[in-house]
């Protein structure tokens, strides 16, 4: 291939109409397989009966029932009010606790959905390897395209894909690395594979634009379309399976692989990895058990059939003003569901292995994130009730709302629990006497809440018990490591996860009270990398954390409350909000971690062969790009010195 080729190859334009939620499309095929009753009815079903049977558990432990016991109390509106709310409020954070639990339970008890396609049948068709890039490192982006490209080539099989760069960068001092980098990558892949670079004057509708644009001008020219972000890395024989399943079901509209995150080295990194190593297998086999082919999109590492995303995906913008309105934020839960309506089948391989993606570094930039899903998911509120939607897509959408909804509410929970508690606590004399304490705790059925409560515990904690067993007992999971060194990485992310779940339902709360008061996210570019955040601006964006976990702790004290030692783990997380967000992003701690055999991943211990070549690439094409820069700076300062003498 000649570096003198066009950036763009000629144009194959496929047309991508918008689609009308308000109407019932016309199914375009009638995907058929086998409908997982029994997996949903164990997550569905056993939820509710677990969430019904913890509900009258909780009305009975509740003075609801008509117990006055002596104390007059719930003859006081206000205090009755209160009761239904905590008890309303209970009813929906265990129900959603118990749904992730019998997820997990599903997915252990039923068959997975496993490869339909036999691995020595030669490829089909044509895939391009897209990647839609926004303000990103160019060498990290290119560098990880061309280990897979030469993972591809390693198969004999790079005649059957493309790569293409879909730039929507709008920083004036990206665009010449950008384009330097794809130079340096074009001319790397010469003889492996095509390479192509398109870059948008304007980055409208963003990502779900960026891919629409591409769609439309080139779409024609490919079957399938595998979908990178620019942290994104697939082995090569990964990559051939996506696509062989594709060939092999003509009904399969999206195919999800579930990638493991890599390349981590803050403290923060390194314990989503190995959380995601030990626990993202059952939760992800528990969501795959459930959906069948109903399943949904994550937006990146996933093949989708290019025809049937032209067809069916076409998102239309919401009516209204921001943040609800205008271009659909999680495109990708509306893409798989829009997809699922036109009749075609999205599934997920949760067998898959070599499919990877980086953390976020740092606790705040996983903030900023989950800034922008939280707007996309509230905005599923006004997509849920479009026509022709197959209920599971409708629940992937409510979920996803509640995964953010849940923070206000446990909050909310807390609060009230914390005014009954103390109300109750010193309403017959007005004091906060333990004598007063004792009286009122009788009105709660201490024993019953605190049943609850352990219940309620076990049902969050067996799911990552029962991954810490497979773990410790399936030497294939960590190779290279102890159970010792499991074991103890695994209590330490638990301890970590305690304090953080604090602060994460705090920003969460935060970030749904933006949005409903109609503050934007707006779109920037996201941090790989570790860094080091200045300490005025941590105490900025968790003042009011600290700031709550003062107030309640000093109240807890104030009214001898033995709530106080209850909520501890909650207080403390928020108290000490700064210096644990702060150590989140530590590349100090997360590298003496390592060194003692903490927080270890199998890609750590055992590095494919691909993260090497990706980390020698880019290392490599760091080098070039900054060779080229200087070379181009130092020509663009000689020029007017050479016109002049000229002239």
């Amino acid at each position: 291939m000649s570096q003198a080729m066009p950036l763009t190859p000629s144009s194959a334009s496929l047309i991508m109409p918008t689609q009308d939620l308000s109407r019932r499309p016309l199914q375009h095929v009638a995907a058929k397989r086998k409908t997982p009753w029994l997996a949903r009815l164990i997550t569905f079903g056993g939820s509710l009966v677990l969430t019904f049977i913890a509900a009258a558990q909780m009305y009975d432990v509740l003075p609801l029932s008509g117990a006055d016991s002596g104390l007059g109390l719930i003859n006081s509106p206000v205090i009755t009010l209160l009761l239904w709310l905590f008890l309303g409020l209970f009813v929906l954070t265990f129900g959603w606790v118990a749904l992730s639990a019998m997820g997990v339970f599903a997915g252990l008890v039923t068959r997975s959905n496993g490869l339909l396609a036999d691995p020595s049948i030669a490829l089909s068709g044509r895939t391009v390897l897209i990647m839609p890039v926004y303000n990103e490192d160019p060498a990290s982006a290119c560098g990880a395209l061309a280990a897979m490209a030469e993972d591809i080539k390693h198969l004999g099989l790079e005649k059957h894909f493309e790569i293409f760069i879909l730039s929507d960068s709008d920083r004036p001092e990206i665009w010449p690395e950008e384009l330097t980098a794809v130079q340096c990558l074009r001319q790397r892949l010469m003889d492996t594979m095509p390479v192509w670079y398109r870059k948008r004057d304007s980055n409208t509708a963003r990502k779900a634009g960026n891919v629409r644009d591409f769609i439309t001008h080139w779409g024609c020219r490919y079957d399938y379309m595998i979908v990178l972000d620019a942290d994104s890395l697939i082995a090569g024989e990964t990559l051939a399976t996506l696509v062989r399943e594709m060939d092999a079901d003509p009904d399969l509209g999206i195919l999800q692989s579930v990638p493991r995150l890599f390349g981590g080295e803050t403290l923060f990194a390194r314990l989503q990895q190995f959380s995601g190593v030990i626990y993202g297998p059952l939760f992800a086999r528990g969501l795959s058990a459930w959906q069948g082919i109903d399943g949904n999109y994550w937006g990146h590492n996933a093949i989708i059939r290019v025809r049937a995303f032209a067809e069916s995906a076409g998102l239309p913008k919401m009516n209204g003003p921001k943040p609800f309105g205008g271009d659909i934020r999680s495109h990708d839960f509306v893409e798989a569901a829009l997809l699922r309506r036109a009749g075609w089948s999205v599934r997920m391989l949760t067998s898959l292995p070599g499919s990877w993606e980086e953390c976020p570094p740092t606790l705040l930039d996983a903030s900023i994130r989950d800034r922008r899903w939280a707007q996309g998911n509230v905005q599923h509120l006004a997509v849920v009730s479009a026509k022709g939607l197959r209920w599971p897509s409708r629940a992937h959408m409510l979920m996803g709302v509640a995964s953010y909804a849940s923070s206000p509410l446990w909050l909310s929970y807390v609060v009230i629990g914390l005014i009954l508690s103390s109300w109750i606590g010193w309403y017959p004399s007005g004091s906060a006497s333990s004598e007063n304490w004792q009286q009122g705790s009788t009105i709660f059925n201490s024993q019953g809440m605190l049943a609850l409560f352990l219940f309620t515990l076990a049902l969050l904690l067996v799911p990552k018990i029962v991954g810490v067993i497979i773990a410790v007992l399936d030497r294939n999971i960590f190779p290279n490591q102890s159970r010792r060194s499991i074991l103890a990485s695994a209590v330490l992310e638990q301890v970590f996860s305690i304090f953080y779940a604090p602060i994460v339902m705090a920003f969460h709360s935060s970030h749904l009270w933006e949005i409903f008061n109609g503050k934007d996210s707006g779109w920037a570019a996201q941090h790989r990398r570790g860094r080091a955040i200045p300490w005025s601006k941590l105490i900025t964006r968790h003042r009011v954390q600290t700031a709550a976990g003062l107030i309640a702790t000093l109240s807890l004290i104030w009214l001898s409350s033995p709530l106080l030692y209850w909520l501890l783990p909650m207080t403390i997380g928020l108290i000490l909000s700064v210096p644990l967000s702060a150590l989140s992003g530590s590349r100090r701690v997360g590298s003496a971690l390592a060194r003692n055999g903490l927080l270890n991943t199998p890609e750590e211990t055992l590095i494919p062969n691909i993260m090497r070549r990706r980390r020698a690439l880019v290392d490599s094409l760091s080098r070039e790009i900054l060779a080229r820069t200087q070379a181009q700076a130092a020509l663009d300062s000689l020029t007017p010195a050479l016109e002049n003498t000229a002239a």
